[in-house]
């Protein structure tokens, strides 16, 4: 084990979690490299797709409306999922709600025993969601019957992802602050491995290629075989890493809180380029596209890169920090920020194509399906956005 870093009390994970399930092949091919191979199903975990790209299928409303929302006992810092009509989402009121796609009822809810900011992860009719508490979850998707629990030593901030089946067993993966990366059975929660590090881990893990990826509050950007969680690369990101990287082909991007923006090439193991603007932190998670890499700052912007030298394209400014990790869909970016309003800009050049004021900060990371926004706030409600039904046009 490395030796304990500061420990550094922080950090709620702005974008929340790791997750994901379901592959989405069109992305992995055109992001250069493989994920795992699970079914499509709207947005199952959180970032929409194993490596945590944050694309989107289909494109949004050119005006998106406010087709309905939820209200919660408590501030909705996790991020949707989305899949067979439901919606599930965590909140502060230590609930998991699953909700009607289509109108925002209440499908059912249960009691996880603490505050849930972590985005949940859907596949195969499961629910899996951690707490603040520690504990981790497995929820039939149906009815939010407990299928079995894990207690970890630390709390989850970040959601899950899955491994994909090996000898049999398809695996969850869950970061935790006791400062392990937990491998576990989906079918029962068994330990399969476990990988120690050198401090909390806050953010989700990525996983492509037979490769888990995850950054940590030790600094390093740790790169796992996911068939052993066996140690395949470390490498020193340089400041302590809170948000979850974005995978695409052999290379990782991630920002961290020393006030810098990396791409990492896993095969060399090393920094390729370093992005440095203004000197905040950068908790949210990249979007990335063939071309490009977004993510929020606490400098109150969201960045566009070029992915192949990380040269700015443009930046956009708000009136509060952006904790939300953008979502890209189509020629447009959507995500929430402090300041209490959910934006919409052009992914070409970063101009404001609508905004939407909710009132309290936005830390929640929309979920993108169907052409419809599905977000939280801080206000303890969930909101959905979208075409509504008999009105055209862009």
């Amino acid at each position: 084990m490395v030796a304990p870093a500061k420990i550094i009390e922080p950090m709620r994970q702005a974008s929340h979690g790791c997750f994901v399930p379901l592959l989405r092949s069109v992305i992995a091919l055109l992001m250069g490299g493989a994920a795992a191979t699970l079914p499509a199903a709207g947005w199952p975990g959180f970032r929409g797709d194993p490596g945590l790209t944050g694309v989107a299928d289909g494109a949004l409303p050119g005006k998106p409306a406010l087709l309905w929302t939820y209200k919660t006992g408590g501030p909705v810092k996790s991020s949707a999922v989305i899949g067979g009509g439901k919606v599930f989402i965590g909140s502060n009121d230590g609930q998991v709600h699953a909700l009607d796609f289509a109108s925002g009822k209440e499908l059912w809810s249960i009691k996880a025993g603490a505050a849930v900011d972590a985005a949940p992860l859907l596949a195969n009719g499961t629910v899996f969601v951690g707490t603040i508490e520690g504990l981790f979850y497995a929820l039939e998707a149906s009815t939010g019957k407990q299928l079995w629990k894990y207690a970890t030593e630390g709390k989850i901030m970040g959601s899950a992802n899955l491994a994909g089946p090996n000898g049999g067993a398809t695996r969850v993966l869950i970061g935790s602050y006791d400062f392990k990366l937990y491998c576990l059975d989906a079918t029962n929660g068994k330990p399969l491995w476990t990988y120690e590090t050198g401090n909390y881990i806050n953010g989700s893990c990525a996983v492509a290629n037979g490769l888990v990826v995850f950054g940590g509050c030790d600094a390093m950007v740790h790169v796992l075989s996911a068939d052993t969680g066996a140690k395949v690369k470390e490498i020193d990101a340089g400041g302590y890493i809170a948000a979850s990287a974005a995978l695409a082909g052999n290379r990782a991007y991630v920002g961290h809180y020393d006030n810098a923006f990396l791409c990492v090439d896993l095969t060399e193991g090393k920094v390729l380029w370093r992005y440095h603007d203004l000197d905040f932190p950068y908790m949210s998670s990249a979007a990335v596209t063939a071309d490009r890499v977004l993510f929020g700052g606490e400098d109150k912007a969201l960045h566009c890169l070029d992915r192949a030298d990380g040269k700015s394209k443009w930046k956009f400014s708000t009136r509060g920090k952006i904790m939300s990790s953008p979502v890209v869909a189509g020629e447009k970016v959507v995500f929430g920020s402090d300041d209490g309003s959910l934006y919409m800009v052009s992914l070409e050049d970063g101009k404001q194509l609508w905004s939407y004021e909710i009132g309290q900060a936005i830390a929640s990371s929309p979920a993108v399906a169907d052409e419809k926004i599905v977000i939280g706030s801080d206000d303890g409600s969930v909101y959905c956005f979208g075409q509504k039904s008999g009105v055209t046009g862009l």
